[in-house]
């Protein structure tokens, strides 16, 4: 089993930026993805951005291209998205998950992802 723990949401205004970490411990995986996906409510669940472990691929959702970075320390378990240029439709619940199967591509299917934290509140103030 894998535990996920996001850490770094809060209120900030538009065009601020913020940084969401993620820390996986337990069974943890030298192959296979981390990535982020955010949940409004009355909403479905959104996929914005996700990295495999090895090699470092990345995908991301063009609502937030440009704007969102993500990274990873292996070392340490924990993958980091760097959210800049906030704006008010960003707002939302920021989930993140973990995928065990090796891709050479990260996936932005959410039922491709085996495991889940708990999310992190962000809201954008206009």
């Amino acid at each position: 089993q894998v535990q996920l723990v996001e850490s770094g949401g809060g209120l900030v205004q538009a065009g601020d930026s913020l940084r969401l970490s993620c820390a996986a411990s337990g069974r943890t995986f030298s192959s296979g993805s981390m990535g982020w996906f955010r949940q409004a409510p009355g909403k479905d669940r959104e996929f914005i951005a996700a990295m495999t472990l090895f090699p470092g691929g990345t995908r991301f959702a063009n609502s937030v291209k440009g704007r969102f970075t993500i990274s990873r320390d292996n070392a340490k378990n924990t993958v980091t998205l760097d959210m800049n240029s906030l704006k008010p439709e960003d707002t939302s619940v920021y989930v993140c998950a973990a995928d065990s199967s090796t891709r050479w591509n990260p996936s932005s299917s959410v039922t491709d992802y085996d495991f889940w934290g708990q999310g992190t509140q962000v809201t954008v103030s206009s």
